[in-house]
């Protein structure tokens, strides 16, 4: 299994990439959405772990771009969690269309078991409509709503 790990901080991307080689399988790397996207496109992996905040290109873009280019491939948010103004950045990555999300820190078994997880799942079970897919502002949208909803309480 080919997975790509994108996230400017580069212990980071090394634990993760040194985790998921552990458990089998290849690993990419990227340093930031640009660099990702370009790995994407050339290494065509099963999977792609992609932090959220980053320099050039950050995370929840590059989810709506991976997601458009190709649909089926499978998505894992990964942040040390926390707010942007409103809005829950995981829960904004999940609006997006990721498979998954995972808080920082976590721990190796947690990582490895969400990617196991994924690849196991039948393609149709895993497969999400997702707005991202078909139409970004309407993913964007419903990340507004929630911006909004939350101001409310």
């Amino acid at each position: 299994m080919k997975v790509l790990v994108i996230d400017d901080d580069d212990r980071m991307r090394r634990l993760i990439g040194k985790i998921l080689r552990l458990g089998g399988h290849q690993v990419v790397a990227a340093a930031d959405g640009v660099a990702g996207m370009q790995a994407f496109r050339d290494e065509r992996p099963d999977v792609v772990l992609t932090d959220i905040i980053m320099p050039e290109q950050e995370g929840l873009g590059t989810i709506m771009m991976l997601l458009r280019e190709n649909p089926k491939v499978k998505v894992i948010a990964v942040s040390g969690g926390g707010r942007v103004g409103n809005v829950d950045i995981l829960e904004a990555a999940r609006t997006l269309g990721a498979h998954d999300v995972i808080a920082k820190p976590f721990k190796p078994r947690d990582l490895l078991s969400r990617v196991q997880q994924l690849v196991a799942a039948d393609d149709t079970a895993t497969a999400r409509k997702a707005p991202a897919r078909e139409n970004p502002g309407e993913a964007l949208q419903r990340l507004a709503a929630i911006a909004r909803g939350s101001r409310a309480h």
